[in-house]
């Protein structure tokens, strides 16, 4: 990637960065190199991603297994990183020390296509998924796949519990308003509604993206709302109504806590009884680790919907905004049975085979064009809900893709200061204010 510091400088910087990822015991991604011929004569390759929840890493688990039983030439190894923001350093850790995997979980993924870290995804792969799953960069190349079904924020919803919403003649709202409602019926029964969390940052925006996506969904069709802005044919001041709805939302409804609390403890919270829904953005993965922890509690999902009922979800921005998935690296391509053996593995992985391993071990499949095929698992509580989301007439996907290679940095210092807003440290105007700058001069550095 371009760096404008001097080699000294960059040397010095990846000492110390590598010095943190082994404080943190992620020593481990930076041991053995993207993959070789092992003792068997088949090709190694390593596949390295974030650590999620439970459900999700027992899903990759299960599919390694089964392809390496029956792969002839290859085997994949997973290597395991740690989730949240931790992983974006260790993935610029490998790319630093030149020890990228085969196969990698990505993210900031348009600035590592332009860097030329990763390798086109062949047809051979993108066949078999649903067209509307991923997408292509500028230059024409796939380069990043789904590991999921979540399509890209469908993940972002409520998790509730629904034995309390039959108890109390509650319902899924229908509209922003009835969402409104709903807050205020749990609270006059004197209960908590909604747990969320800022612990770590990137869960704040589990709440703010279905309070936004209405404003970002106008833009969808303009280039999206981000090069809007860029363009100066939008500007932050146009969020104005979400991030008076948050505030609103976190000053009235949310549980005291909430700025220490971590993304996984929302679940605890909610089986507890400690609030009656809390935000989440692991999709199904959310109710499976639920059911673990109780398998008797009765959980479901909805999306917060907009004023006219519309559920606005941000498309999987294969290049942009959410930009996450499964890509093959550059250093792999060089080796030409390593690129293959991550081809192999890939078109394993969205296959009707590999996707009822998913089912069987608690997940959901990608969305494979052979999906009618796919034995699904509807026997966790609130399953359900997110099959009758993809198929809800109201569904609006949208599109959101920010040009710049700088956009991640920027993502963070958003959420940071609408956690200072929310929480009192600053008003909404000067949020307002100074996340235009930050924007402004992101937009310069290019």
């Amino acid at each position: 990637m371009h760096n404008p510091r001097t080699p000294a400088q960059r040397t010095r910087t990846g000492r110390r960065v590598v010095t943190a990822i082994a404080a943190m015991g992620l020593i481990g991604a930076l041991a053995g190199c993207g993959g070789n011929a092992g003792s068997s004569g088949k090709t190694e390759i390593r596949f390295a991603y974030a650590a999620g929840d439970e459900t999700f890493n027992t899903v990759l688990k299960a599919v390694a297994d089964a392809y390496n039983a029956q792969a002839k030439g290859s085997t994949v190894r997973l290597d395991p990183l740690a989730g949240g923001m931790d992983y974006a350093t260790a993935v610029k850790t490998m790319d630093a020390t030149g020890n990228w995997p085969a196969i990698i979980d990505m993210r900031e993924t348009r600035t590592y296509i332009a860097a030329g870290k990763l390798a086109p995804i062949p047809d051979q792969v993108t066949s078999l998924l649903d067209d509307n799953v991923y997408g292509k960069a500028e230059d024409g190349n796939v380069y990043v796949v789904p590991a999921g079904p979540l399509n890209g924020e469908i993940g972002i919803n409520i998790v509730y519990d629904k034995d309390y919403f039959a108890e109390h003649g509650l319902k899924v709202p229908a509209t922003y308003d009835e969402f409104v409602k709903l807050l205020q019926a749990v609270k006059a029964n004197g209960d908590t509604p909604l747990a969320t969390a800022a612990g770590e940052i990137w869960p704040s925006d589990q709440l703010w993206k279905p309070l936004a996506s209405p404003v970002f969904a106008r833009w969808s069709d303009k280039g999206g709302f981000w090069n809007a802005v860029e363009e100066g044919k939008a500007s932050i001041k146009d969020l104005r109504e979400p991030l008076e709805r948050l505030k609103y939302i976190t000053d009235n409804f949310v549980l005291d806590g909430w700025q220490s609390t971590t993304d996984a403890q929302t679940s605890t919270l909610l089986v507890n009884h400690k609030a009656v829904m809390a935000t989440s953005s692991a999709g199904t993965g959310r109710l499976n680790d639920i059911q673990k922890v109780d398998p008797k509690f009765n959980a479901g999902l909805f999306i917060i919907p907009d004023d006219q009922g519309n559920l606005d979800v941000l498309k999987n921005a294969i290049n942009g905004e959410t930009a996450t998935g499964l890509s093959i690296s550059a250093q792999a391509r060089k080796n030409g049975a390593q690129y293959q053996a991550a081809v192999d593995f890939l078109t394993y992985f969205y296959s009707v085979e590999a996707a009822n391993v998913m089912e069987k071990s608690g997940g959901i499949a990608p969305n494979i064009k052979r999906s009618a095929e796919i034995t699904r698992n509807t026997s966790v509580p609130g399953a359900q809900d997110y099959f009758d989301l993809l198929k809800n007439p109201k569904l609006v996907w949208y599109d959101n893709d920010p040009r710049s290679t700088r956009f991640s940095a920027f993502a963070t210092f958003f959420r940071q200061a609408r956690i200072e807003m929310q929480d009192g440290q600053t008003t909404l105007d000067q949020a307002i204010a100074k996340t235009q700058a930050e924007f402004d001069k992101t937009v310069k550095q290019g």
